[in-house]
């Protein structure tokens, strides 16, 4: 990962954090002073959003330094263990709570001032797009696997808080209706449908995490590319190249080729230069690429 990368990367993080830090205090207290399962859930998604946080800047820091040889294979791997650190947590949490809202429900619901809860949101909603819409931004400009997941993170809380929102003005208007009773389910019944998708979410970034720790094959769009970029190579050549492997862990993009050669001897600059022109084609991917090339029998 390049200089720049990084302190672009710890820059974003460090505004996550800080971000994170006053939606995690704000809806805690207020969570627990309305009495709302939803809101108590935010506060403490943004409280954990937030040691995820301090995690991934810890880790950044971490693979700027030199290895001093422990890491043989570099520090790439270090990236989707955070990630897969932080799905695991966050599915913990939701899993948590969906069992709490089923327990609310068939224990008579729960009572929410829904006058309090919606101005929370509201303020909620604004403050959370802002940070998932400027750390998005940063994810598209600086490729990092690392503000990639702090993006997906700042996603949830705000689609969270507009469920919310969209909740407690819908349990309000209950009760200006026959079924104002029924208002106190209001609060757990959003709790177990928004636990639908935020298990996909977290489910989806464990699995993407889990691939590249065990080395599995990277996306479709990446094998593809670096399929044709090789076979492009044959018909400039005397060699033939073949791809024997790909893989990506974190920001490194590792690919092994096989060279068969009909003449006994391989001239080094020819390969040299090979090696150049797939550099150079494959760094339109913005990962640092370590390439191998094997010569086969």
């Amino acid at each position: 990962m390049c200089a720049r990368t990084s302190l672009n990367e710890k820059r974003v993080l460090t505004i996550s954090a800080l971000l994170a830090s006053g939606f995690a205090g704000g809806g805690l207290l207020l969570g627990l002073f309305v009495g709302s399962l939803v809101i108590v859930f935010d506060g403490v998604y943004s409280l954990v959003s937030l040691l995820l946080t301090l995690l991934s800047l810890a880790v950044s820091s971490y693979m700027r330094k030199p290895s001093r040889g422990e890491f043989q294979y570099g520090k790439a791997v270090l990236e989707p263990l955070v990630i897969m650190i932080k799905a695991t947590v966050i599915l913990s949490i939701v899993s948590y709570s969906l069992y709490s809202a089923v327990a609310a429900m068939f224990s008579g619901g729960r009572e929410v001032d829904p006058s309090i809860a919606t101005i929370f949101g509201l303020v909620n909603v604004i403050g959370c797009a802002y940070a998932w819409w400027k750390i998005a931004k940063s994810s598209k400009r600086f490729s990092s696997g690392l503000i990639d997941a702090e993006a997906k993170q700042w996603k949830m809380d705000t689609l969270l808080s507009v469920a919310v929102t969209a909740g407690f003005v819908s349990a309000w208007a209950m009760t200006l209706t026959p079924w104002a009773d029924y208002a106190i389910y209001a609060d757990p019944m959003m709790m177990i449908l928004m636990s639908f998708y935020f298990i996909k979410v977290p489910f989806d970034m464990l699995r993407g995490a889990v691939r590249e720790l065990l080395m599995m094959r990277p996306s479709k769009e990446i094998c593809q590319l670096v399929g044709s970029e090789i076979k492009a190579l044959n018909p400039q050549s005397p060699s033939m190249f073949k791809l024997a492997g790909v893989t990506k862990v974190g920001q490194e993009l590792r690919v092994r080729v096989d060279i068969h050669s009909s003449s006994a001897q391989l001239d080094v600059k020819h390969l040299d230069r090979a090696r150049q022109v797939l550099k150079n084609k494959l760094a339109k991917l913005s990962l640092d690429l370590n390439l191998t090339m094997n010569i086969a029998n």
